[in-house]
This record gives C-alpha cells, sequence and structure tokens, in this order.
C-alpha cells in the first residue's frame, strides 16, 4: 500500500515537472521583455539556433531537430568527427600486422628474412606526416612486445620505426612542395589527384571485394616465392602475382597508403588542385575521412583474402593426411 502510495506520489510530481518545463519556455517567450535583466541575455537567445517560440509551442520537434536522421547519418558523423583518430588505429594495425609474415632469404652465411614492416613504417610517414611517424613507431613497438625476445628492445623499435616513418613524410612533403610532381606541366600532380580521389570515392563494398583479390594473389606470391628453390625463383613467384594485381586494378591498403597520401600532399598545393579541378577531377572525396573511408574496407578485405588462402590451403593438406591415412 504505502508503495502505491510513493508510486502515484512519484507520477504526480513527474507530471508536474514536465508541465512546468513544457510551459515555461512559452511564459518567457511571451514576457521577455518584462524580466529583469532581458537587455543582456537576449541577445545569446537570437544567436541561437533554436527559436524560442518553435521550441515552446513544439519541444518534441525541437528535440528531434539535436538529433541525426538516420543511423547511418549518426555513424558518418561520427567518422568524420573522429577521422584522424580512426586513421592513425588503422595504420598502427597495419603495421603490427605486416610485422607477422616474413620470406626467408638463404644466405651463404645463412640467412635473412624480409617483410613488409618497413614498406608499411615509410607509408604510414608518407600518408599521415609526423603523426603517420608515430604510427609507425607504436605498431612495430606492439608487435616487439608480443615477442619476448624483441619485447627488451620495444622502445628502441619505436624510436627508429618512429623515425623513418616520419623522415619518409619530410622527404615526399619536400618532392611534392618543391614541384616533383610538375612533370608535364603538372599533368604528373593531376594524375596522381585523380587516382586518390577516385580510390577515397569508392563503395565499400567494392574497395571490400577489390580487397580480397588482391591479398590472394599477393599470398599466392609469397607462397610462390616460398616454394622456389633458388633466388631467381623466389624474386619471380613474388613479381607476377604482384604485377597481375597492379595490372587488373585490385586495391591493396599498403599500396593506398602511398596513393591516397601523394594526392592528399598533391592537392594541399593551389596550383596542383587548380589544374585537377580544370582537368574535371572531384576533390570533394580527398580528405582524410576520404582515406579512412577506403583503407578500412580494403584492409578487412586483405585480411579477408589472405584467410581465404589459409583456409584453402589448410583444406588441402587435411584431406592429403586423410588420403595418406587411409592407404
Amino acid at each position: 500500500m504505502k508503495r502505491d502510495k510513493l508510486f502515484r506520489l512519484s507520477l504526480a510530481i513527474l507530471f508536474l515537472w514536465t508541465s512546468f518545463a513544457l510551459a515555461a519556455p512559452a511564459a518567457m517567450a511571451a514576457s521577455s521583455t518584462a524580466l529583469p535583466g532581458s537587455s543582456l541575455w537576449e541577445p545569446y537567445l537570437q544567436q541561437s539556433r533554436i527559436d524560442l517560440e518553435k521550441a515552446a509551442s513544439s519541444p518534441w520537434e525541437t528535440l528531434k531537430s539535436f538529433l541525426p536522421q538516420s543511423f547511418g547519418a549518426l555513424v558518418r558523423q561520427t567518422a568524420s568527427r573522429y577521422t584522424s583518430v580512426l586513421l592513425f588505429l588503422t595504420l598502427t594495425a597495419v603495421v603490427f600486422a605486416v610485422n607477422y609474415p616474413r620470406i626467408i632469404i638463404p644466405l651463404p652465411t645463412g640467412e635473412t628474412s624480409f617483410t613488409l614492416a618497413n614498406i608499411a613504417c615509410v607509408l604510414s610517414g608518407l600518408l599521415l606526416g609526423p603523426v603517420g611517424g608515430l604510427a609507425s613507431g607504436l605498431g612495430s613497438a606492439l608487435y616487439d612486445l608480443t615477442n619476448p625476445v624483441f619485447a627488451p628492445e620495444c622502445w628502441l623499435t619505436f624510436l627508429t620505426k618512429g623515425a623513418m616513418g616520419l623522415g619518409a613524410g619530410l622527404v615526399a612533403a619536400l618532392c611534392v612542395f618543391c614541384g616533383q610532381l610538375d612533370y608535364s606541366a603538372g599533368a604528373l600532380a593531376v594524375y596522381t589527384i585523380r587516382v586518390g580521389a577516385a580510390k577515397c570515392a569508392m563503395s565499400f563494398g567494392n574497395a571490400f571485394g577489390l580487397g580480397i583479390l588482391c591479398n590472394f594473389l599477393v599470398c599466392l606470391g609469397v607462397l610462390a616465392a616460398n616454394s622456389a628453390k633458388d633466388t631467381a625463383g623466389r624474386l619471380l613467384g613474388a613479381y607476377l602475382p604482384v604485377c597481375f594485381f597492379v595490372l587488373c586494378g585490385f586495391e591493396h591498403c599498403i599500396a593506398n597508403l602511398y596513393y591516397i597520401g601523394a594526392a592528399l600532399m598533391a592537392a594541399a598545393v593551389p596550383e596542383y588542385a587548380a589544374l585537377a579541378v580544370e582537368a574535371g577531377v572531384d576533390l570533394s572525396s580527398l580528405t582524410l575521412a576520404g582515406a579512412a573511408a577506403n583503407l578500412i574496407p580494403v584492409t578487412l578485405g586483405n585480411l579477408a583474402g589472405g584467410l581465404g588462402v589459409g583456409l584453402l590451403l589448410w583444406y588441402c593438406h587435411t584431406q592429403a593426411e586423410k588420403k595418406t591415412a587411409a592407404r
């Protein structure tokens, strides 16, 4: 019984408070000039994006105006606000991941290995400059922390790989701003911007699908290189699949770090941007948000393509083992 009374009392208080909250703006709008100090706070109300009388007459519509039109719009608004953070995290993850695949190269004195880690560090710096250098250093240091052998030197890796990415960004900036893209009266700059803008304008599905096809070929190139018996065979086995995916126009996240980064830097030069606009290039998509919109699906597609090759090899080996056991 007491709980029922308490519940009714709570409802009554809530009803009164809601009524007051809805009626107060109307009362203020009706007699704002009569309130003391109105000359001080009325200019702030006039600069507000909300019409006080409209808010008083339809408070629900006013509240809805603060919300995005759809869930997709909410995602796009959030992504645009945190584009730099998302791109930084994406580059860090790419640098971390490409430390794992290694191509063993035998030498007369022993053997060494080749990875795409240094390439990823350089391209990260090309895309974001100092921030890209930080991403390359952080991704490499995180990889070292996963290996007990390299963990004690992770701080040194952070400094060296970060300096590598930063240096690459500075060299690329010098090339762009010192006129390297002036070749053929700026035609090279226009082509660079056109390629980067086209990649940034690509839809999620297209970027994801082309990323799958690309890394499928890249993984086949790694397998071919590891299967060869001499250096010439390894070089040829790695070269042909990569050459094929470039000719086909497939999407690779590491390659796109360069394409989009070079396009962004070229578009930052007013003369190059003007030439690109004259050539009919749409620069609206060539932003950091556009770069993230390309790199995220392409990276996911590359991961899916590599996973597909791994699953295919796993299935083939399990079938071979079953046949061997059956004999």
